[in-house]
C-alpha cells in the first residue's frame, strides 16, 4: 500500500476511472460482437456496423482505447462485411 498522500489519491482516482472505462470498453466489445454475428447471419449488417463504429469512436474519443486501435477494429469489421457480401469471399 502506498504511503504518500498523492499516491493514495492516485490509486483512488484510477479505480474510479477503471470502473467508468470498463463500461465503455464492454459496450464497444459488445457492439463489435453483435456486428460480427450480423455479418455471419446477414441480418441488419449496416445498422450493426454503424453501431459498432460509433461505439469504437466514442471509446477512442474518451481515451479509453487508442484511436488507431479503434480504426483497426473498424477496418477489420468493414473488411469482413465486404468479404461476406461478395460471392465466395472474393
Amino acid at each position: 500500500m502506498a504511503n504518500i498522500h498523492s499516491a493514495i489519491k492516485r490509486i483512488r482516482s484510477s479505480k474510479r476511472r477503471a470502473v467508468r472505462n470498463q463500461a465503455s470498453r464492454t459496450r464497444a466489445r459488445g457492439a463489435v460482437k453483435d456486428a460480427r454475428v450480423a455479418i455471419d447471419s446477414g441480418k441488419d449488417v449496416a445498422g450493426q456496423l454503424n453501431a459498432a463504429a460509433s461505439a469504437l469512436d466514442k471509446a477512442a474519443a474518451k481515451g479509453i482505447i487508442h484511436k488507431r486501435n479503434a480504426s483497426r477494429r473498424k477496418s477489420r469489421l468493414m473488411k469482413a462485411a465486404a468479404k461476406a457480401n461478395t460471392p465466395a469471399g472474393q
